[in-house]
């Protein structure tokens, strides 16, 4: 089939995009990003009520979790942007903000394990305002 020349090797975000870009030739394709953004919000309501649930499976969560990265890829594709180019670039900002926050608690005497959550978001939203990330 149309699918079956998408290498099985590569990496998930780069073979979700091929898959996604082969398909969009037969016209299996939204023509509208805005399209893509409705069907995140329904994975998302897929994933808040596999959650209200109180004991959800553990394979139904996976694999709306699944279905939710593959319409994020499909939103970074419409968008014209690289998924995996992206992932890097949230890694390399998580990074930077999280030493922000262990530098802060050490020169405190302190580490990110001995500070509370919001003591923590707190010195991320001032990692953010710092870099100009508001």
């Amino acid at each position: 089939g149309l699918l079956s020349g998408v290498a099985r090797g590569l990496p998930p975000l780069t073979r979700a995009l091929k898959l996604q870009e082969k398909a969009s030739t037969v016209g299996f394709d939204w023509n509208d990003p805005r399209a893509v953004l409705a069907k995140l919000r329904e994975e998302i309501d897929e994933i808040e009520a596999e959650l209200a649930d109180g004991s959800p499976a553990p394979t139904r969560v996976a694999d709306e979790v699944g279905d939710l990265v593959f319409a994020v890829v499909n939103l970074a594709r419409h968008l014209g942007t690289d998924p995996e180019q992206a992932l890097r670039g949230a890694n390399v900002k998580f990074e930077t903000r999280f030493a922000a926050i262990e530098a802060v608690l050490a020169k405190q005497g302190r580490t990110p394990s001995e500070a509370s959550l919001e003591e923590m978001e707190a010195l991320w939203q001032e990692a953010k305002r710092t870099a100009g990330e508001d």
